[in-house]
């Protein structure tokens, strides 16, 4: 009797605000996920399949859609996304937090300056610079190159990250420089011995954040981009379509081994996305 009153106790307790919140949160999984769903069971899918019956479960599963998205191109997307997105996380972290540690550390009037900039940047708008960027990085022969996309995801991720590693930079206790400045330590010391390990949170999120960007980018990897071997995922799926005919079944296929990496990235790290952005927003 005592379990039953306990039980019941902690019913009545669920109320209308928490059931409603409840139904809330399970539609919004129901509107994330049945999308990704639907993609992965029609990516299995004859084309006529696809059209005549487009809510149900494919007569016969056509893996055979993967291996030829694979061999049509995606492989090679694949290995260009690869490359563009790893070398700019590379560079993000690196250039990113060098500059983070400068604006957390001194205050000068020009350290003020930088930050504002670094705020300023937040808020160029990519189309409002596409054709500035299309002249600069002509006038360097960048077009056509990996290294146009690269550049151009780095400019772009770093304001971010100089902003979210600065607040969690600030929120490192003084006493731990003041200790290693006695023991000997150098600038670069404190930035690599005591920075960087104690902020592997937001240097994950960081990763994230660059991850998605960068590996999910179109516009730029279409304009700057026209070569079909440096063509990335974004763009180099747009190759699938055919003007009389689309076969969706392998379209589908390859959007769904292009958004796998990022899937995996975000469950494995997802928990360290949470606490960064948290804890890199205690002080700015």
């Amino acid at each position: 009797m005592a379990k039953f009153g306990r039980s019941s106790r902690k019913f009545r307790e669920f109320g209308t605000g928490e059931f409603i919140t409840l139904l809330v949160l399970v539609a919004f999984v129901i509107v994330i996920l049945y999308p990704l769903i639907w993609m992965v069971i029609s990516s299995m899918k004859s084309y006529e399949e696809i059209y005549n019956d487009v809510w149900g479960l494919p007569s016969t599963w056509i893996v055979e859609n993967y291996s030829l998205a694979w061999s049509k191109g995606i492989s090679g997307y694949f290995v260009n996304s690869l490359i563009v997105t790893g070398t700019t996380i590379i560079a993000v972290l690196i250039i990113g937090s060098m500059a983070a540690f400068a604006l957390a550390r001194y205050r000068t009037r020009l350290i003020d300056l930088a930050l504002i900039f670094t705020i300023g940047g937040m808020m160029m708008n990519p189309q409002v610079a596409l054709i500035p960027l299309f002249n600069i990085l002509s006038s360097f022969h960048l077009i056509n190159t990996h290294w146009a996309l690269i550049f151009t995801y780095i400019a772009y991720r770093l304001p971010l990250t100089i902003l979210l590693l600065r607040g969690y930079f600030l929120s490192i206790p003084k006493e731990l420089e003041e200790s290693a400045i006695i023991d000997g330590c150098s600038e670069f010391g404190i930035y690599r011995r005591i920075y960087l390990p104690m902020s592997t949170p937001i240097l994950l999120t960081t990763v994230v954040l660059t991850a998605f960007f960068a590996w999910n980018e179109f516009l730029f990897a279409t304009i700057f981009i026209d070569s079909e071997s440096l063509k990335t995922i974004p763009s180099g799926l747009m190759n699938f379509r055919d003007a009389l005919r689309t076969d969706w079944g392998v379209l589908l296929s390859g959007m769904v081994i292009a958004s796998l990496p990022m899937v995996a990235l975000l469950i494995f790290l997802q928990k360290y996305l949470v606490r960064g952005l948290s804890e890199g927003s205690v002080k700015g």
